[in-house]
């Protein structure tokens, strides 16, 4: 099979979130199960002088959005077997930031959807199926049946889309996006691409797609209903019998104790006494006081649905527990000015650094003897999975993709991976916490957990296999 798996971002080019992981990671996997996969995104200003200086220039073309016409020109560099094409246009992606341009957005992903179609045509490419990621790519499915369907360079190609986050769903103007991509007004109605009087780049995806797929599946669950669904439950629970749920993994020879580079010293399930000399170099590294006490771990994006105000909630109470804290993140101002104010009032109790920091996160990955994920949704969350890979036990809200692969201690059969808590409330969450630190003061109980989660498998090899059934049973319809 070939697959062009299209996205806003990707590891190791540029990254905001785990979206760009999963399209770093998961064509790779791909790749050694047989298939032959080419990623496209956006050449970004953003993405470093090195990866920059390693593409070829390919060919160019102009992209017509409209009365507005745009030179693209494709780059590409092949790496780890995956051969990876830019669309270079310097007047939308050649600006400062990755996202935050508000309406100007539309434009900048209307041409990527357009350019990566036209992409298609101008190298003869002729994917099997190509595989769209996030509100970005939305309109692709939807310009592939209707403006494209009778061209011979795109018949017989299905498309996937996967929902990483429902929660951003690229809403526009109606009247910007019509004169953009020239869609006719037929569509713009409720039962197609219209959401409350906006065009939604989501809401096209997910009607327009042959496969809808999300990243765990008690994720595929949630938001087919009204609690999780962000308005458009009614429109996934239409599609139900194409939507499936498939876990993210991680890349687990990058995320591995036992080769990192950012740790002082690495560690196995077998040897987990320098798993200690990590706890310390944490210590040091945020300032934390030299105890026997419990370091609870964060690295986060410090956004609502991270569920934080929790902490917030609770601040006191986790006080007078034996407890430290070290986070990292960056995020929403009321969020990043709590922990402040937070490590400010308990100093060698909190630490808190507000920026990001690979070293760091891996660091505290490492050294921290449980990580705390309180959040209000999570689609799958990559972090657990890290910290488990790292013998750090997590502390987690069963939702999402938390509660696919976090095992709940069972303090009776020793069974378990961590701790969590059902209902979105600080009491709960506390709850956990205490339940997790009585399992601390049993070091046997501990020690067992840790081995448990650190032989979990969350690497990319089963969930690869099922993107490969589904590709293939799409093109098998016909």
């Amino acid at each position: 099979m070939n697959i062009l798996m299209i996205g806003s971002e990707c590891v190791p080019f540029i990254k905001t979130g785990g979206l760009a992981d999963v399209m770093g990671s998961l064509p790779r996997e791909l790749v050694r199960n047989g298939t032959r996969v080419t990623v496209m995104l956006p050449y970004y200003s953003k993405i470093p002088e090195s990866y920059k200086n390693a593409t070829r220039r390919v060919d160019e073309f102009t992209a017509e959005l409209g009365q507005i016409k745009r030179k693209c020109v494709i780059r590409e560099l092949v790496s780890n077997g995956v051969r990876t094409l830019f669309l270079d246009c310097d007047e939308c992606f050649g600006v400062d930031w990755i996202y935050g341009y508000g309406d100007f957005e539309a434009q900048r992903f209307a041409l990527f959807c357009r350019a990566a179609l036209e992409s298609i045509r101008v190298l003869g490419l002729k994917p099997d199926v190509i595989h769209c990621n996030d509100w970005h790519t939305g309109m692709i499915p939807l310009l592939l049946k209707t403006q494209y369907a009778h061209d011979g360079s795109f018949r017989g190609i299905k498309t996937v889309f996967t929902i990483h986050n429902l929660r951003y769903q690229g809403l526009f103007d109606i009247n910007c996006i019509k004169g953009l991509l020239s869609i006719p007004d037929e569509y713009f109605i409720p039962d197609r691409i219209e959401y409350y009087g906006s065009a939604s780049f989501m809401k096209a995806g997910i009607i327009f797609s042959d496969i809808v797929t999300t990243v765990s599946p008690q994720y595929a669950l949630e938001i087919q209903t009204q609690q999780y669904g962000e308005g458009l439950d009614g429109v996934l629970r239409q599609r139900d019998g194409a939507l499936f749920g498939i876990l993210n993994g991680i890349a687990c020879d990058e995320f591995n104790p036992e080769t990192d580079d950012a740790l002082p010293e690495n560690f196995s399930c077998s040897n987990l006494r320098s798993k200690t000399v990590c706890k310390d170099a944490l210590r040091g590294a945020m300032r934390l006081d030299d105890t026997c006490d419990a370091i609870i771990g964060v690295v986060s994006r410090l956004t609502e649905q991270k569920g934080f105000e929790l902490v917030r909630e609770a601040a006191q109470r986790l006080m007078s527990r034996r407890v430290q804290f070290a986070v990292l993140g960056t995020g929403d101002r009321g969020t990043v000015d709590f922990f402040r104010t937070f490590a400010g009032e308990n100093p060698g109790r909190v630490g808190y650094r507000d920026e990001y920091n690979d070293s760091l996160a891996r660091l505290i990955y490492a050294g921290s003897d449980f990580f705390l994920m309180p959040s209000m949704f999570e689609p799958c969350g990559l972090s657990q999975l890290i910290a488990m890979r790292y013998g750090t036990l997590p502390i987690v809200r069963e939702t999402g993709g938390l509660k696919d692969t976090v095992v709940p201690y069972n303090r009776f059969t020793g069974e378990g991976t961590g701790f969590s808590f059902a209902q979105f409330s600080a009491d709960d969450m506390v709850g956990a916490i205490d339940r997790a630190l009585e399992c601390y003061a049993d070091k046997e109980a501990t020690h067992r957990m840790i081995v448990q989660a650190m032989s979990s498998d969350f690497s990319w090899k089963a969930s690869a296999k099922r993107y490969i059934e589904l590709y293939d049973k799409m093109l098998r319809r016909d």
